[in-house]
């Protein structure tokens, strides 16, 4: 299991009375930079697409500019949506920007849940499953270097990775069929709940194997780091409760099949008793680090709904600060 104890993620929200998209990716890769020289682990770039809000439809081009910015820190693009894309296509931009970064980047492959993001495409959700075994087959040989044929062509990727597939490639989901997928595949699991870690590792043995790659699941989603956490509650409101608004009715949408965790997050109060966002100070954050990384990670989110970057700004430097000396000592 690879160290996934700090992330810092990004999805590139920006909702009309935020920051505008001009100054989020400015900043996010100013942050991707700082967060690889103060030693949090991993970067987190999300995809979606045809969100009114802007967020990120084009993971693997973020990717490239933030392995052009950072040196050490792993670059984890997830979920990329399989079934929305060509696999062969997919396997050459992973192979590229394994080659840019000098072998720092993992991929989740995700199934996807909203219908009217497949319908962009002109995709079935009814047929995400099949398209993500093909898909992810497809993917990992060639990778590995094969030519052959599938799908009634030929595939053939070139240049290779650096890295092996099965150690860069993880699929993710909240279902028993995702652990199952991830075992037979030979690839990495990323559970968005911890409760399916233990599937995963008896399925990876059933088929005479270890696990691979496992990141944990679990709350918060964001941790904001300031010395006032009352008064920031204030200024964040609005960028939390519209993450969370945007969420639920994805999933509402007819056909999604699936219950949204921040369906209802449109008070305060409402959304500091989910746990789902949390704001604390360094202190705070300091004593419920080891319970939290005996259950998963520390997930920081500095642009969170568009926040203005400097609100992230503090939160990130507090944290480089105040709260990563205590956590390496």
């Amino acid at each position: 299991m690879r160290p996934n104890r700090t992330s810092v993620q990004f999805d590139m929200r920006a909702p009309a009375f935020g920051a505008p998209a001009r100054d989020l990716y400015s900043a996010a890769l100013e942050m991707a930079s700082f967060a690889d020289e103060i030693g949090i682990d991993r970067i987190g770039i999300m995809e979606h697409h045809g969100s009114e809000d802007g967020y990120l439809p084009a993971p693997f081009v973020l990717g490239g500019a933030v392995a052009a910015r950072t040196s050490r820190i792993r670059i984890t693009l997830g979920a990329v949506i399989l079934p929305l894309h060509d696999p062969v296509k997919v396997a050459e931009q992973i192979a590229v920007l394994d080659l840019l970064s000098g072998g720092r980047i993992e991929v989740i492959f995700g199934a996807g849940y909203v219908p009217s993001e497949f319908a962009l495409f002109k995709v079935s959700l009814r047929d995400r499953g099949k398209l993500l075994d093909q898909g992810i087959d497809i993917i990992l040989r060639a990778l590995k270097g094969e030519r052959f044929e599938a799908d009634g062509r030929e595939v053939f990727v070139r240049p290779l990775p650096l890295q092996r597939p099965e150690d860069m490639l993880l699929h993710g989901g909240g279902v028993p069929a995702s652990a199952k997928r991830a075992a037979r595949f030979n690839i990495g699991f990323a559970p968005l709940h911890p409760g399916l870690n233990d599937l995963y590792r008896e399925e990876c043995r059933s088929y005479g194997r270890e696990p691979g790659t496992i990141y944990l699941g679990g709350l918060p989603l964001n941790i904001h780091v300031t010395e006032d956490p009352d008064a920031r509650w204030a200024d964040l409101a609005p960028h939390l409760a519209h993450v969370a608004t945007a969420y639920a009715k994805w999933a509402e949408e007819e056909g999604a099949g699936t219950n949204s965790p921040f369906a209802g997050l449109d008070t305060i109060e409402k959304m500091r008793a989910s746990g789902i966002f949390v704001i604390w100070t360094p202190e705070e954050l300091i004593e419920r680090a080891p319970d939290l990384l005996q259950r998963g990670s520390l997930n920081f989110m500095p642009l969170i709904g568009g926040m203005a970057p400097a609100l992230g700004w503090e939160s990130l430097r507090l944290i480089a600060d105040r709260v990563l000396p205590h956590l390496r000592s």
